[in-house]
């Protein structure tokens, strides 16, 4: 879901011969919705010689802020985009100023600059100089920027401005966004001449479509008519309707909103009334609970003796925001395959709100040790595989694939679940640090010194045993305690030795995926899914059992040096023993 803003701006030359005031504002293309929109207003200052550079020197600053912003890469924090972008900016303005006064010159060109970001639930503000960034919420008015300037009449009175100094220094400041909110960008031409009562009552005006057109009109026409002598510029932005969360607006909502405590079945949450606990693993707790509407939802908290721990609230935050980007990247169908996570709209506590799926987990299924059919076993084996693939081409890695982690609903819908330790380039450091996942499923490379790093690859592994165990009833290499690498040291059985029924095509295929070296395994999840759609019309070819020099290096040279012993024993008792 993307921004619903109203814009509206209105700038005038007053009684002066020219308008040094400029102003822009830039809505992302669809592919750089994540980075948000942009607004910017600067007033321009020239020196006091004719054909001073003030309008260049606002008209530059605005519009290299506004079209420079969307090149960023949107891992970046917003703080850091401008602070490249205005600084890279007041350099090339402070040489231009230096040069114009090497050559004698007195034209020189300054400008305040006050720009906004609103990206996801948030908005990220820049400021220097005395043009203003106002928010309206509720019908209370707060003035989010403070003047760097002196209560002096000239524009010598300025004491920060882009192209003043060499450095500059930018206040930064960030906050809540909420639908409804109205933010105000002015130029000194407005807020010095319409004071208290007078500016609230006009930042409230307009009302319908072009409110936003008609506030900015009103903050003008009656700076003007109030006498004003300088350039009027208003920038009015209504915030009609917020974009998706990001990353930031879940972390910042994780690290400032309390954890709600332990709820019993008939507690009330937000609205939601609690119906089940579900599970408690002393890190979170889940919940079951029905909406006011009847519909069933889950709901996962932090456990009060960890809701104190920053990294376990940004885990968790990471762990929502992904969910929810995930249903935005891949769209409703091929979303189909994960548990969506609902955005939350100013909850009391902080929490993750799921759909509820009524199924079983596979877990839950190899309880009942019950075999699955052989098209049971290839239908899930297709649906989990592409929704793996699904997951990687979304840059996210799981670490946790296992039969606890896989369900299948009532609707016959197989679903990954859990997203808590998964990578995507934005988790927090100590989740990435993380040695996550459940050790018969992890993979033999991240048990080496030093370990490797997990990747999909891990994942595809993780399947592979999964798939492996729920068909044949055993891990393909035994119970795996932590660092316990021994148990890689054979190779594991074809399922038809256990059952059978099963196809020896389908022995290719998960002997591949559960390959000890990983350079005989499946590539992709694609590569999974290919091979088992062509069944048997297309087999692979039967795997080779692995030397045991790879299997097993210091075994080898065990039963070398064994055998050398041997040698030279035999050879001894010859010398010393029977006749020559």
């Amino acid at each position: 879901m993307s921004f619903d803003i109203a814009i509206g701006l209105n700038s005038a030359r007053g009684p002066r011969a020219g308008n040094e005031d400029f102003a822009a504002v830039l809505q992302p293309t669809a592919q750089d919705e994540a980075l948000g929109w942009i607004a910017a207003l600067a007033d321009g200052v020239s020196g006091p010689e004719p054909g001073g550079g003030g309008r260049m020197a606002a008209q530059t600053t605005v519009m290299s802020l506004v079209q420079d912003y969307f090149a960023a890469s949107p891992a970046w924090d917003t703080t850091v985009v401008l602070d490249r972008l205005i600084r890279a900016q007041n350099s090339w303005l402070a040489d231009h100023n230096r040069r114009a006064s090497n050559s004698g010159s007195d034209r020189s060109a300054l400008t305040t600059l006050s720009a906004l970001v609103l990206r996801g639930h948030s908005y990220t503000l820049a400021h220097v100089g005395d043009s203003r960034i106002w928010l309206l919420r509720a019908g209370s008015l707060t003035q989010l920027t403070q003047d760097h300037a002196l209560d002096q009449a000239d524009f010598s009175r300025l004491t920060r401005a882009i192209g003043l100094d060499d450095v500059v220094r930018v206040d930064y400041a960030q906050g809540e966004l909420r639908a409804g909110d109205r933010l105000i960008l002015t130029s000194d031409g407005v807020h010095g001449v319409l004071r208290g009562k007078r500016f609230l009552a006009l930042a409230r005006a307009g009302e319908g479509p072009s409110e936003a057109q008609e506030c900015a009109d009103a903050l003008v026409q009656a700076a003007l008519a109030a006498g004003g002598n300088d350039n009027a510029t208003a920038l009015v932005l209504q915030v009609r309707g917020l974009a998706a969360g990001q990353y930031a607006d879940g972390l910042n909502a994780g690290q400032r909103l309390p954890a709600p405590g332990k709820l019993r079945p008939g507690d009330r949450l937000d609205g939601m009334t609690i119906t089940a606990l579900i599970a408690d693993n002393g890190v979170h707790r889940l919940y079951q609970a029905r909406l006011a509407n009847g519909v069933l939802v889950a709901i996962k908290a932090m456990h009060e003796a960890r809701a104190s721990d920053p990294q376990e609230r940004a885990m968790l935050a990471h762990e929502g925001w992904l969910g929810q980007r995930l249903g935005e990247k891949l769209g409703a169908a091929e979303a189909a395959g994960f548990v969506r996570v609902h955005e939350l709209r100013e909850p009391s506590a902080f929490y993750l709100l799921f759909d509820w799926h009524h199924g079983h987990t596979l877990e839950q299924l190899m309880r009942d040790k019950a075999r699955p059919e052989l098209s049971q076993f290839l239908q899930a084996a297709t649906a989990l595989t592409q929704a793996l693939g699904r997951l990687h081409r979304a840059a996210v890695v799981h670490r946790d694939i296992k039969p606890g982690n896989l369900h299948l609903g009532d609707d016959g819908q197989w679903r990954i679940l859990d997203l808590g330790v998964a990578l995507s380039g934005r988790e927090p450091e100590a989740l990435r640090d993380l040695h996550a996942g459940t050790p018969s499923y992890i993979n033999p490379e991240q048990w080496a010194e030093p370990p490797a790093p997990a990747d999909a690859g891990s994942d595809l592994f993780a399947l592979g045993v999964t798939l492996y165990q729920w068909l044949t009833g055993h891990l393909p290499y035994g119970e795996i305690e932590p660092y316990q690498s021994a148990r890689y040291r054979r190779d594991p059985l074809p399922p038809s030795r256990q059952l059978p029924q099963v196809p020896i095509w389908l022995d290719h295929v998960l002997l591949k995926a559960v390959s000890r070296d990983a350079k005989l395994r499946f590539e992709t999840a694609e590569e999974l899914l290919l091979a088992l759609e062509r069944g048997a019309s297309r087999p692979l070819p039967a795997p080779g059992s692995t030397p045991l020099a790879r299997r097993n290096p210091l075994a080898l040279w065990q039963l070398g040096l064994a055998v050398s012993l041997l040698f030279n024993a035999l050879l001894i008792f010859w010398l010393l023993f029977l006749p020559r």
